[in-house]
Protein backbone atom coordinates (compact mmCIF):
# COMPACT_ATOMS: atom_id res chain seq x y z
CA UNK A 1 0.00 0.00 0.00
CA UNK A 2 1.72 3.14 -0.95
CA UNK A 3 0.18 6.71 0.39
CA UNK A 4 -2.09 6.95 -2.84
CA UNK A 5 -3.29 3.10 -3.34
CA UNK A 6 -6.89 2.46 -3.64
CA UNK A 7 -8.69 -0.91 -3.12
CA UNK A 8 -10.07 -2.01 -6.54
CA UNK A 9 -13.46 -0.11 -7.37
CA UNK A 10 -13.56 0.86 -3.69
CA UNK A 11 -14.39 3.58 -1.45
CA UNK A 12 -10.81 5.54 -0.05
CA UNK A 13 -10.25 7.26 3.16
CA UNK A 14 -7.60 9.56 4.09
CA UNK A 15 -5.70 8.86 7.30
CA UNK A 16 -3.23 10.39 9.18
CA UNK A 17 -0.97 8.47 11.04
CA UNK A 18 1.04 10.12 14.27
CA UNK A 19 3.83 7.51 15.12
CA UNK A 20 7.66 7.35 16.07
CA UNK A 21 9.46 4.33 14.31
CA UNK A 22 10.43 3.15 17.50
CA UNK A 23 6.42 2.37 18.84
CA UNK A 24 6.01 -1.16 18.28
CA UNK A 25 2.47 -0.67 18.78
CA UNK A 26 2.27 1.71 15.83
CA UNK A 27 3.12 -1.20 13.22
CA UNK A 28 0.72 -3.41 15.05
CA UNK A 29 -1.55 -0.78 14.72
CA UNK A 30 -0.87 0.00 10.80
CA UNK A 31 -1.25 -3.88 10.41
CA UNK A 32 -4.67 -4.35 11.89
CA UNK A 33 -5.94 -1.48 10.06
CA UNK A 34 -4.92 -2.95 6.79
CA UNK A 35 -6.93 -5.86 7.78
CA UNK A 36 -9.48 -4.06 8.48
CA UNK A 37 -9.54 -2.28 4.98
CA UNK A 38 -9.51 -5.46 3.72
CA UNK A 39 -12.50 -6.22 5.64
CA UNK A 40 -14.72 -3.06 4.75
CA UNK A 41 -13.13 -3.27 1.08
CA UNK A 42 -11.76 0.14 1.18
CA UNK A 43 -8.80 1.98 0.12
CA UNK A 44 -6.71 4.63 2.35
CA UNK A 45 -4.50 7.78 1.39
CA UNK A 46 -2.37 6.85 4.36
CA UNK A 47 0.41 10.31 5.74
CA UNK A 48 2.75 9.43 8.49
CA UNK A 49 3.25 12.23 10.62
CA UNK A 50 5.97 12.39 13.37
CA UNK A 51 6.10 12.24 17.17
CA UNK A 52 8.87 11.28 19.42
CA UNK A 53 8.61 9.15 22.47
CA UNK A 54 11.69 9.75 23.53
CA UNK A 55 13.00 13.42 21.93
CA UNK A 56 15.62 13.65 24.89
CA UNK A 57 17.49 10.23 24.04
CA UNK A 58 21.11 11.08 23.34
CA UNK A 59 22.87 9.83 20.29
CA UNK A 60 24.13 6.32 21.82
CA UNK A 61 20.76 5.49 22.47
CA UNK A 62 19.77 3.03 25.98
CA UNK A 63 19.42 -0.31 26.05
CA UNK A 64 15.59 -1.26 26.32
CA UNK A 65 15.01 -3.01 29.04
CA UNK A 66 17.12 -0.56 31.39
CA UNK A 67 14.54 2.19 29.35
CA UNK A 68 11.97 0.94 30.06
CA UNK A 69 12.80 0.36 33.93
CA UNK A 70 13.37 4.01 34.20
CA UNK A 71 10.72 5.29 32.67
CA UNK A 72 7.62 3.25 33.55
CA UNK A 73 9.30 1.21 36.37
CA UNK A 74 9.03 -2.18 34.71
CA UNK A 75 10.71 -5.07 35.96
CA UNK A 76 12.79 -7.66 33.91
CA UNK A 77 10.23 -9.91 34.10
CA UNK A 78 7.61 -7.36 33.24
CA UNK A 79 9.59 -6.67 30.06
CA UNK A 80 10.10 -9.92 29.22
CA UNK A 81 6.34 -11.25 29.25
CA UNK A 82 5.55 -7.58 27.39
CA UNK A 83 8.34 -8.98 24.59
CA UNK A 84 6.53 -12.22 24.44
CA UNK A 85 3.56 -10.88 24.14
CA UNK A 86 4.16 -8.37 21.64
CA UNK A 87 6.36 -11.07 19.49
CA UNK A 88 3.25 -13.18 19.67
CA UNK A 89 0.78 -10.88 18.00
CA UNK A 90 3.28 -9.54 15.96
CA UNK A 91 4.17 -13.02 14.42
CA UNK A 92 -0.37 -12.97 13.96
CA UNK A 93 -0.02 -10.34 11.64
CA UNK A 94 3.11 -10.77 9.78
CA UNK A 95 5.26 -9.25 11.71
CA UNK A 96 8.90 -9.92 13.18
CA UNK A 97 9.45 -8.60 16.55
CA UNK A 98 12.98 -9.87 17.58
CA UNK A 99 13.43 -8.56 20.74
CA UNK A 100 16.94 -9.64 22.30
CA UNK A 101 18.50 -8.49 26.22
CA UNK A 102 20.61 -5.80 23.45
CA UNK A 103 17.55 -4.57 21.97
CA UNK A 104 18.40 -0.15 22.07
CA UNK A 105 15.88 2.38 22.13
CA UNK A 106 17.47 5.17 19.45
CA UNK A 107 16.33 8.70 18.83
CA UNK A 108 14.52 9.09 15.69
CA UNK A 109 14.90 12.88 14.84
CA UNK A 110 16.97 12.08 11.59
CA UNK A 111 14.63 9.46 10.66
CA UNK A 112 11.64 11.39 11.04
CA UNK A 113 13.18 14.32 8.82
CA UNK A 114 13.54 11.89 6.02
CA UNK A 115 10.37 10.50 6.32
CA UNK A 116 9.06 14.31 5.81
CA UNK A 117 11.03 14.53 2.96
CA UNK A 118 10.09 11.10 1.24
CA UNK A 119 6.51 12.27 1.27
CA UNK A 120 7.59 14.52 -1.48
CA UNK A 121 8.76 11.79 -3.83
CA UNK A 122 5.38 9.59 -2.85
CA UNK A 123 7.61 6.88 -1.21
CA UNK A 124 6.90 7.83 2.68
CA UNK A 125 5.20 4.62 3.40
CA UNK A 126 7.32 2.35 2.14
CA UNK A 127 9.88 3.66 3.78
CA UNK A 128 7.96 3.78 7.49
CA UNK A 129 7.42 0.25 6.92
CA UNK A 130 11.11 -0.33 6.24
CA UNK A 131 12.14 1.68 9.29
CA UNK A 132 9.70 -0.77 11.44
CA UNK A 133 11.27 -3.43 9.57
CA UNK A 134 14.70 -2.12 10.19
CA UNK A 135 14.52 -1.19 13.83
CA UNK A 136 12.12 -4.34 14.89
CA UNK A 137 13.25 -7.10 12.71
CA UNK A 138 16.39 -6.20 11.94
CA UNK A 139 18.09 -4.43 15.45
CA UNK A 140 19.28 -1.76 13.19
CA UNK A 141 20.22 1.79 14.74
CA UNK A 142 17.91 4.01 12.99
CA UNK A 143 19.49 6.90 14.20
CA UNK A 144 22.65 5.94 12.05
CA UNK A 145 23.34 8.25 9.52
CA UNK A 146 24.23 5.50 6.94
CA UNK A 147 21.86 3.02 8.27
CA UNK A 148 19.29 6.02 7.47
CA UNK A 149 20.37 6.46 4.34
CA UNK A 150 21.26 2.45 3.08
CA UNK A 151 16.74 2.16 4.49
CA UNK A 152 16.09 5.06 1.85
CA UNK A 153 18.29 4.18 -1.21
CA UNK A 154 16.43 0.05 -0.31
CA UNK A 155 13.10 2.02 -1.34
CA UNK A 156 13.90 3.59 -4.23
CA UNK A 157 14.89 7.17 -2.69
CA UNK A 158 18.04 8.75 -3.67
CA UNK A 159 20.75 7.85 -1.13
CA UNK A 160 22.83 11.14 -1.70
CA UNK A 161 20.10 13.72 -1.30
CA UNK A 162 18.94 11.31 1.80
CA UNK A 163 22.80 12.15 3.38
CA UNK A 164 22.65 15.89 2.50
CA UNK A 165 19.64 15.79 4.19
CA UNK A 166 20.88 14.43 7.21
CA UNK A 167 23.82 16.56 7.20
CA UNK A 168 22.82 19.55 6.86
CA UNK A 169 19.73 19.15 8.95
CA UNK A 170 17.49 21.04 6.32
CA UNK A 171 14.33 19.45 7.26
CA UNK A 172 14.79 19.54 10.88
CA UNK A 173 12.92 22.83 11.74
CA UNK A 174 10.28 21.93 9.19
CA UNK A 175 9.83 18.49 11.19
CA UNK A 176 9.93 20.32 14.62
CA UNK A 177 6.96 22.34 13.95
CA UNK A 178 5.20 19.17 12.45
CA UNK A 179 5.66 17.48 15.32
CA UNK A 180 3.92 20.67 17.51
CA UNK A 181 1.80 20.74 15.43
CA UNK A 182 -0.13 17.33 16.57
CA UNK A 183 0.99 17.91 20.44
CA UNK A 184 -0.59 21.37 20.31
CA UNK A 185 -3.49 19.47 19.30
CA UNK A 186 -3.70 16.90 22.37
CA UNK A 187 -2.01 13.91 20.80
CA UNK A 188 0.34 12.24 23.44
CA UNK A 189 0.16 8.88 22.98
CA UNK A 190 0.82 6.90 19.29
CA UNK A 191 -0.25 5.41 17.05
CA UNK A 192 -2.94 8.29 17.27
CA UNK A 193 -4.56 7.46 13.93
CA UNK A 194 -7.18 10.65 12.45
CA UNK A 195 -9.91 9.18 9.91
CA UNK A 196 -11.41 11.57 7.55
CA UNK A 197 -10.07 14.72 9.26
CA UNK A 198 -12.40 14.28 11.56
CA UNK A 199 -12.42 10.80 14.03
CA UNK A 200 -9.46 10.24 16.49
CA UNK A 201 -8.55 6.45 17.24
CA UNK A 202 -5.36 6.61 19.93
CA UNK A 203 -3.71 3.28 20.50
CA UNK A 204 -3.31 0.00 18.52
CA UNK A 205 -7.51 -0.32 18.54
CA UNK A 206 -7.46 -3.99 16.53
CA UNK A 207 -9.07 -4.78 12.97
CA UNK A 208 -12.67 -5.24 14.23
CA UNK A 209 -12.90 -1.41 15.88
CA UNK A 210 -10.84 0.46 12.80
CA UNK A 211 -13.36 -1.79 10.73
CA UNK A 212 -16.06 0.25 12.58
CA UNK A 213 -14.61 3.74 12.38
CA UNK A 214 -13.67 3.02 8.52
CA UNK A 215 -17.49 1.81 8.04
CA UNK A 216 -18.75 5.14 9.91
CA UNK A 217 -16.76 7.28 7.69
CA UNK A 218 -17.48 5.48 4.50
CA UNK A 219 -21.42 5.96 5.46
CA UNK A 220 -20.96 9.28 5.42
CA UNK A 221 -19.52 10.57 2.97
CA UNK A 222 -21.96 8.14 0.93
CA UNK A 223 -24.65 9.87 2.56
CA UNK A 224 -23.27 13.50 1.84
Amino acid sequence: MSEAETAPQGPVVQIDIVSDVMCPWCIVGFRQLEQALGRVGAGAYIRWHPFELNPAMPPEGQNLGEHLAQKYGTTPEQSAQNRKMLTDLGASLGIAFNFTDQSRIVNTFGAHQLLGWAQTKGLQHPLKLALFEAHFTDGKDVSNPEVLVETAAGVGLDPMEAAEILTSGSRAEETRAHQQFWTSRGISGVPSMIFDGRYLLTGAQGAEKYAQMLTKVISEKDAA
